[in-house]
């Protein structure tokens, strides 16, 4: 498989309702495993690939990312279409390797992981259940590359979470996103927090409850 990942594997011998949970930038395939117990009393398979690029966070330390920092600028949108093309490529074998309920697979991005998981779903809604956007954003200059069925995002629902209180992700950049999707007539929910960008634990209650309602988990 081209992407290193780690996964978290629930109880029991599936098909398992999946997540496919994509970090931000600087982050590694170990970022968000730890969030997998949490949800929906442990019922998910997670999988969580790691970015391609490595990305230097500090002295003598390197994360991982989709796609290199624009520097204020408008994102390299060439790289994140070749990372979606890794990540699609990466998902074809996991579908083929793990005990993935296909009809109950969603993809989950954070930040920079967010823009990765729209250039998915938007362009193959048929392919997941839903859509969760953590501190993130779309940037219009993506979706244009995109070849969109307004008529099949009508199946994708979709939820977005965002702090108030992000200084890395304006809050307004989500909100602009959201206006982007309601034009998109993707079934959506939006909730803003008291919080930076981050994922805290009434957030992730809310994401769980969503995923519950969802995917009809029990």
């Amino acid at each position: 498989m081209e992407l290193i990942h780690t996964i978290h594997e629930p109880v029991g011998n599936g098909p398992h309702p999946t997540i496919l949970t994509l970090h931000g930038r600087g982050a590694n395939a170990l970022d968000l495993l730890g969030i997998a117990p949490y949800v929906c009393g442990d019922k998910f398979l997670m999988i969580c690939p790691q970015g391609p690029l490595e990305t230097p966070i500090g002295p003598g330390t390197t994360g991982y990312a989709w796609y290199p920092m624009s520097m204020g600028g408008p994102p390299d949108v060439g790289a994140i279409l070749s990372s979606r093309q890794k990540l699609h490529g990466f998902l074809e074998a996991c579908m083929q390797r793990y005990p993935i309920d296909p009809k109950k697979l969603v993809v989950l991005g954070f930040s920079q992981g967010g823009v990765m998981a729209y250039s998915l779903a938007l362009e193959n809604p048929e392919r997941f259940a839903g859509l969760a956007v953590l501190s993130s954003w779309l940037p219009k200059e993506l979706l244009p590359k995109l070849s969109i069925n307004k008529d099949a995002l009508q199946s994708l629902p979709s939820m977005v979470q965002h702090g108030t209180q992000d200084s890395m992700i304006e809050v307004e950049r989500a909100r602009d996103s959201v206006e982007r999707l309601r034009e998109l007539r993707v079934p959506l929910t939006f909730r803003e927090y008291d919080m930076g960008h981050e994922i805290t634990p009434r957030s992730l209650t809310d994401l769980s409850a969503w995923l519950k309602d969802t995917l009809k988990i029990k």
